[in-house]
């Protein structure tokens, strides 16, 4: 079972309408959020995405929206480079994610 964080909290959005079936976000989400079906892009689960925006970065016809850096990963990224919140680590500003 993988990760999830907040239900109903992320801001991922996939229309399907644009969607061409490439197959890209299934390739480039660490958390397999998506899934390629009958040649266009489903949502497996929102609630393990981690808005790292690999998804809507690498969609070649902007079927994917995503606020990178509102979520968990944001936290996780930048608990690499500062010395601050959790003892040094990932810090979600007390919000609890990580």
């Amino acid at each position: 079972m993988g990760f999830k964080y907040l239900k109903d909290a992320v801001t991922l959005k996939l229309d399907t309408d644009k969607c061409i079936g490439c197959g890209m976000c299934e390739i480039v989400c660490p958390h397999s959020v998506f899934l390629i079906k009958n040649n266009i892009a489903v949502l497996t689960d929102r609630d393990k995405c981690m808005e790292c925006g690999a998804c809507s970065m690498n969609c070649p016809v902007s079927a994917i929206t995503v606020r990178k850096g509102v979520g968990c990963a944001y936290a996780v990224l930048m608990g690499m480079f500062k010395e601050d919140g959790c003892g040094g680590g990932p810090s979600c500003g007390g919000s609890g994610c990580c």
